[in-house]
């Protein structure tokens, strides 16, 4: 299989939706960097404004009026950013999931990416009710976890509402988290998988920055696909580093 990023993930065309914890926005700033176009990056929660480096035209309105102005936009433009306002410095706010699904149609996009999920900046969650936040429409969902969390306890330094994350791995919170731990929030009942429908799911164990976590999240991938048949491979990156971000895909 290439190890072409966008073709990994599912996200050379349709609506892509990250969740999880521990990548998500770099994930999808990669897919983007990479695209030729026509797309757009948005989201469905609270996200960091985007990445200049990007080249995005960037049109932030209220709901209202977003769908005409990011219309309007798109016929100058083939590379997008679209979101509403926040009063949280730095920071955009959400854009409702019908409105995605519906831009994404009349503006001829080739693929959209979505930030559907929130986390804090930490390396695991698993997601309460009502989460993730999905667009409609959405043909990808790109389930995102950290390998930095391996070896660590389970706290609120690296998880996401641990309490949750707890009761879906079956740790307690001071319990180490290990590659078993990583698959059963991938697969388990109150996973990263809750909410889903038919949608291509394609996980990535993020931050595998050196051999030893490279080793783990190959255990944890492999041990996900022999508890769930709702994907087929893993892929191991490392999305921050300047090089290749993919270290190895795992597939069933």
């Amino acid at each position: 299989m290439s190890n072409d990023l966008a073709e990994l993930l599912g996200a050379r065309r349709g609506i892509v939706c990250a969740i999880g914890a521990g990548g998500k926005k770099s994930t999808l700033y990669r897919i983007a960097a990479a695209h030729d176009g026509p797309l757009a990056l948005t989201t469905t929660v609270f996200t960091t404004w985007f990445p200049d480096t990007l080249g995005l035209t960037v049109v932030v309105d209220q709901e209202k009026t977003l769908p005409g102005a990011v219309l309007a936009a798109a016929r100058e433009h083939r590379r997008l950013g679209y979101a509403t306002p926040s009063a949280k410095p730095g920071r955009y706010g959400g854009v409702d999931p019908e409105l995605i699904g519906a831009i994404h149609e009349q503006a001829g996009l080739a693929v959209t990416l979505v930030k559907a999920d929130g986390a804090r900046m930490r390396w695991l969650k698993a997601p309460k009710p009502g989460e993730p936040v999905l667009a409609a429409s959405c043909t990808t969902v790109i389930p995102v976890l950290s390998a930095r969390a391996l070896g660590e306890p389970l706290s609120d330094r690296i998880a996401h509402r641990p309490d949750r994350v707890a009761a879906v791995t079956g740790l307690a919170e001071g319990d180490t988290v290990g590659p078993l731990h990583l698959a059963r929030l991938l697969t388990a009942e109150g996973g990263l998988l809750q909410g889903l429908g038919q949608q291509l799911v394609v996980p990535v164990i993020n931050m595998v920055d050196d051999d030893a976590r490279a080793e783990l999240a190959r255990e944890a991938a492999i041990t996900a696909l022999d508890l769930s048949d709702r994907f087929d491979r893993v892929v191991l990156a490392c999305m921050r580093r300047n090089a290749d971000p993919v270290v190895a895909v795992i597939e069933r």
